[in-house]
C-alpha cells in the first residue's frame, strides 16, 4: 500500500504535493518522491526514508517550480527501499513520469518483452514497467497509450501519470487500488485517500475500477478502458481531517480490521496462477522441498500464534514434523537443528529483535531460513535465505489484525505447496483447497458485516475481570490470539487454554459469571470440546461460542453463539479470529481504552 497525489492548477505544485503526501504517510513511509513539469521538462526529486527527508532535500518544494506534478510515498513491495526504487519512475527519455499504488503481477513477463526491445531498467520495481510500456505504446495520443497499458498489465494499480508533451494535463488510472479526484477553485488534484485533498477541497469524485481521469486546471473528463467517456457526480466530504485519515472509521484498528479482505486477497492473488500455487520466492527446488525433514517456526506475539496454527496445517497437509518456539526462548535454549531443518521466522515489521537474533543463530548453525514478513527490505527480509512477503500494507494500530490475517494466508500457501510437491495431497484435493482459499476474503467481509451483533454482546461484559478462551487443535491456536487481542487493548486479564487441560487445574478458576469463549471449528473435535463447555457451564460460566455454520447444537450449551461460514478445517482461523477481534475492540471501546495505542506497548519491538 502506497500513497499517491497529483496537482494541476494555478499554484506551485511541489508544496501541495508534499502537503498531500504528509496526510498519506500512514500508507507508506519507506521513501518518497515528487515530479514537477517546470515549463521545459519534468524535474524529479526522491529519497529513501520518511517524507521529511524529501522535504528537506527540496527545501519544502522550492527547488522544483511548476504548476503540475505528481508525488508518492512508498510502502515497498518489489525492490528494497532505496533512492532508485522510490517513485516516480520514468521512461528512458524522462518524458513520461509514473507513480503507482498496487502490484503489477505480470511485470516480469512485460519486463522481458521490453528488454528484448532495447529498454533498460534503472530499478527493481514492478512499477517501472508501466513507464516503459507507456513509452512503447505512446504515439502522440496519451489516452490511447494508457488504455493499451491497462489491457496489457495484470494486478492492482492506481496510477498518476505525467507526459511532458501534454503539460496541461494530468492523468489518473484505477484498478483495485483507491483513487479520488478533488475539484477546487485554484486547480484539481488526485490522491489515494481523502485526507490529501481536504485542505484544498471537499468536492471529490471517486474513481471506480478500470476508469481513467483526464484532468486539466479547469476541466476534467472520465473514461473507461475502451476510451468511452463517462459521466460522474461529485461527492461532498463532511468528515473532519482526523476521521478522513482513518477512512471514516473511529479508530485505525477498526479500519484495519475492515482492510483484512483486501490484505488477504493481495497476499493470495500473486501466488495463485491458472489454478496452481506459485511460490517462486522460496528459492527452493522441488528436490529441496522433498528433503525437508523438520520445520522450526520461530516468532513473537501474534506472529507466534500464526506459527501455532501453521504447525497443525503443515503436519496435517505436508506431513512434516513442526516445532514452534517463542523467539526469546529459542535463542537461549541451545536448540537442536538437525540437517534438513527449515527454520521459518515470522515478523510483521521484519525488525523484531528476538526474531532477528533467532534468525542469525539458525543461519550460524547451518539451517536454511525462510522469512515471512510484511516489510520489504527489513532486516529479517535482508538476512533470510528467502522471503515470503505478506501484502498487508502499513498497520498503524499497535494490536495487529490485518497483518496477522495475511501471515495466516502465507502459511496456508506454504503448506499447500509443500504438500503438492511431496505428494501428500492429490491434485484434486489441492484444487478444492485453492477454491476454499479464494472464498476467504468474501467470507471475512461477511463476518465484518455482523459487527453490531458482536458489539451488543461485548457491551454486557465491559466490567469483566477474567476471561478464558478454550479450544482444541487449531481452535486452541485461535484461542491464543483471541485472548491476546482482548488483554492487550482492554487490559482485562485473559488466558487461553487447550480445552483438554481444564481439568488439570484451570477449572478451579471458573465461578458464577466467569466469561468463557469456546472455539469449535474442528468438526472431529466437536464432541470433545462440547464436554468441556458443559463442564464450565455447570460451574456457573457464561459461554460465548464461535463455531461453524450449521452447528446449531451449540445454542443448547452456550449463552451466545457466533457462526462462521463453512470452509476447509485448516482455514478456520482466518474466519473465527474476526469476531474475536471485534469482540476485543468493542470491549475496549466500552472501557474507554486507547484502542490504537494501548499502554506500555509498541508496534515494533526492536529491543530485547
Amino acid at each position: 500500500m502506497c500513497g499517491i497525489v497529483g496537482y494541476i492548477g494555478e499554484r506551485q505544485a511541489a508544496s501541495i504535493l508534499l502537503d498531500g503526501l504528509s496526510k498519506l504517510e500512514y500508507r507508506g513511509y519507506d521513501s518518497a518522491g515528487i515530479a514537477v513539469y517546470n515549463g521545459e521538462k519534468i524535474q524529479m526529486s526522491k529519497a529513501k526514508g520518511r517524507l521529511k527527508v524529501l522535504s528537506e532535500l527540496t527545501h519544502d518544494g522550492e527547488t522544483l517550480p511548476g504548476t503540475i506534478g505528481i508525488g508518492h510515498t512508498r510502502w515497498a513491495t518489489h525492490g528494497a527501499p532505496s533512492d532508485a526504487n522510490s517513485h516516480p519512475h520514468f521512461n528512458e527519455s524522462m518524458s513520461i513520469a509514473v507513480v503507482h499504488n498496487g502490484i503489477i503481477e505480470n511485470y516480469i513477463k512485460i519486463k522481458k518483452m521490453l528488454e528484448s526491445k532495447g529498454y533498460q531498467f534503472a530499478s527493481d520495481t514492478d512499477t517501472e514497467v508501466v513507464a516503459h510500456l507507456l513509452d512503447y505504446y505512446y504515439k502522440g495520443n496519451a489516452l490511447e497509450a494508457i488504455t493499451k497499458v491497462m489491457h496489457r498489465v495484470e494486478g492492482s494499480y492506481a496510477l498518476g501519470i505525467l507526459f511532458a508533451e501534454k503539460p496541461d494535463t494530468l492523468y489518473a488510472v484505477r484498478k483495485d487500488s483507491p483513487l479520488i479526484v478533488g475539484k477546487s477553485a485554484n486547480g484539481n488534484l488526485i490522491a489515494s485517500d481523502v485526507p490529501a485533498v481536504l485542505k484544498y477541497t471537499r468536492d471529490v469524485y471517486f474513481i471506480e475500477n478500470e476508469e481513467i481521469a483526464v484532468i486539466q486546471q479547469d476541466n476534467m473528463k472520465f473514461y473507461n478502458m475502451y476510451e468511452e467517456e463517462l459521466t460522474k457526480e461529485s461527492v461532498k466530504i463532511e468528515w473532519d481531517v482526523e476521521a478522513a485519515e482513518k477512512g471514516g472509521y473511529e479508530h485505525f484498528m477498526l479500519k484495519e480490521m475492515h482492510e483484512q479482505p483486501k490484505a488477504v486477497a493481495d497476499t493470495l492473488s500473486p501466488r495463485l496462477k491458472e489454478g496452481k500455487i506459485v511460490l517462486d520466492e522460496l528459492n527452493m527446488t522441488e528436490e529441496e522441498m522433498k528433503a525437508i525433514r523438520k520445520i522450526m517456526i520461530v516468532a513473537c506475539g501474534s506472529a507466534y500464534h500464526t506459527g501455532v496454527t501453521a504447525k497443525y496445517i503443515l503436519e496435517g497437509l505436508a506431513r512434516i514434523p513442526v516445532e514452534v518456539d517463542v523467539a526469546s526462548e529459542f535463542r537461549y535454549r541451545n536448540p537442536i537443528l538437525e540437517e534438513g531443518t527449515l527454520v521459518i521466522i515470522i515478523s510483521q515489521s521484519g525488525e523484531t529483535a528476538d526474531s532477528l537474533a533467532a534468525l542469525r543463530m539458525a543461519k550460524n548453525m547451518g539451517s536454511k531460513v525462510l522469512a515471512i514478513v510484511n516489510v520489504v527490505g527489513s532486516s529479517i527480509a535482508r538476512e533470510a535465505d528467502s522471503v515470503l512477503y505478506t501484502w498487508a500494507g502499513p498497520e498503524i494500530a499497535v494490536a495487529t489484525t490485518k497483518a496477522y490475517s495475511a501471515q495466516l494466508i502465507a502459511h496456508y500457501l506454504l503448506a499447500m505447496k509443500l504438500a503438492e510437491v511431496r505428494g501428500t495431497v492429490t491434485l484434486e484435493e489441492l484444487a478444492v483447497l485453492i477454491e476454499d482459499l479464494k472464498r476467504i476474503p468474501e467470507q471475512i467481509e461477511l463476518l465484518l458485516g455482523n459487527r453490531e451483533k458482536i458489539q451488543k454482546f461485548a457491551n454486557r461484559y465491559v466490567a469483566a475481570k477474567d476471561v478464558f478462551f478454550i479450544g482444541r487443535g487449531i481452535d486452541y491456536a485461535i484461542s491464543l490470539e483471541g485472548s491476546l487481542k482482548l488483554k492487550e487493548i482492554s487490559y482485562i486479564h485473559s488466558e487461553a487454554y487447550a480445552a483438554g487441560e481444564l481439568k488439570h487445574g484451570t477449572i478451579s478458576l471458573i465461578e458464577d459469571g466467569t466469561l468463557v469463549v469456546a472455539l469449535l471449528t474442528q468438526e472431529e473435535l466437536y464432541k470433545k470440546t462440547v464436554s468441556n463447555v458443559v463442564e464450565v457451564k455447570t460451574r456457573g460460566a457464561v459461554v460465548l461460542s464461535v463455531t461453524n455454520a450449521g452447528n446449531t447444537d451449540m445454542e443448547k450449551n452456550s449463552d451466545y453463539t457466533i457462526y462462521i461460514p463453512k470452509t476447509n478445517k485448516y482455514f478456520t482461523n482466518s474466519l473465527a479470529v474476526v469476531p474475536l477481534q471485534l469482540f476485543a475492540y468493542y470491549i475496549s471501546i466500552g472501557r474507554g481504552c486507547d484502542v490504537d495505542k494501548p499502554r506500555n506497548l509498541a508496534k515494533s519491538v526492536t529491543v530485547e
